[in-house]
């Protein structure tokens, strides 16, 4: 297999700290053309990276016909019109998350992307982990039992006033921002949707939830507690915990994390420490689409997983009043 020429839709902060430095990794990934709003910035990356090819605007970049696929890590209310624009432009895409602000878009993404013939993959980089891979396959193999109880967190410090991820307009908030980390892990973990949903929200003067709580509930199955914010006075907790009719299953590694990852199994009064070798996710996610593009393969994170956790969202935000 070749390597894969790829551009970047926009500069930032989680491209130029997570997902390039993940894609200079991936065997099959070229760093190939990136594009911000201005050029300046634009070379920066292009210095700094090693990219080919740097443009002043996003379309300039759609219009090269040797970029192959694009990854956009742009503010939510563009994920939808560029991605389109992008798959038009006949270009596979690796969208950030949340892959839209609605699941209606999310089907418009996926229709245009079928109609076009080219691939679309949400970016869930923590998801191409072997750690949640094998704490999958725990509860798969019924280490745990029937799951009764799954509490899934994800809390960081109050950002600035001036953050776009506290922006109205930008579609901002704790349950965009963080609560896709946790509603898409426990709906990967179950891959069912829940039956019913209730949830409550703390918002700023701006309208925008600095904390969401969610209850999931499955008609005889498990009950599952959801909670993001950015309340805290510094740092960041997230946590996992499963409970099953046979024991339980905590996690003592963050979401995102690569080298040495753990969790703990708990049964018959025993407890065990797992340890779980994990690469870099941003690689790993880079090079599933690449290979998945050139041997005709499936995405790790497919169409119907990103219709349940946008329609998922959907709920949570109905019921809090976004």
């Amino acid at each position: 297999m070749r390597k894969f020429r790829w551009g970047v839709l926009g500069t930032a902060d989680i491209a130029k700290g997570q997902t390039i430095p993940g894609m200079q990794m991936a065997e099959h990934c070229e760093l190939y053309a990136i594009a911000g709003r201005k050029i300046e910035k634009a070379k920066d990356y292009q210095e700094t990276f090693g990219f080919q090819k740097a443009y002043g605007s996003y379309n300039e970049l759609l219009e090269d016909p040797e970029v192959e696929a694009v990854y956009i890590p742009l503010p939510n209310d563009l994920h939808c019109e560029w991605t389109i624009k992008t798959l038009k432009a006949g270009k596979h895409v690796l969208c950030e998350k949340p892959l839209a602000v609605t699941e209606k878009q999310v089907k418009e993404m996926f229709r245009t992307a079928e109609e076009n013939q080219v691939f679309l993959m949400e970016a869930f980089a923590y998801l191409h982990s072997p750690y949640i891979q094998a704490i999958k396959e725990e509860m798969d193999s019924n280490t745990i039992g029937d799951i009764r109880y799954l509490e899934s967190s994800f809390i960081t410090g109050r950002r600035p006033d001036t953050d776009i991820r506290l922006r109205r307009e930008t579609f901002g908030g704790a349950m965009y921002d963080l609560g896709c980390y946790t509603s898409s892990l426990a709906l990967w973990l179950l891959r069912k949707e829940p039956d019913t949903i209730r949830a409550i929200a703390k918002f700023s003067d701006k309208k925008i939830d600095l904390y969401t709580a969610a209850l999931l509930e499955y008609k005889d199955g498990p009950i599952v507690k959801l909670d993001c914010g950015m309340v805290l006075t510094d740092g960041r907790s997230d946590h996992l915990y499963i409970s099953g009719t046979k024991g339980e299953i905590e996690s003592t590694t963050e979401f995102n994390q690569c080298g040495e990852t753990q969790y703990i199994v708990r049964r018959n009064g025993k407890e065990e420490t797992k340890t779980v070798a994990s690469p870099n996710n941003y690689a790993l996610e880079a090079e599933q689409l690449s290979r998945c593009i050139q041997t005709g393969g499936k995405p790790h994170v497919n169409k119907d997983f990103s219709l349940l956790v946008a329609r998922v969202t959907d709920r949570i935000l109905k019921e809090t009043g976004y």
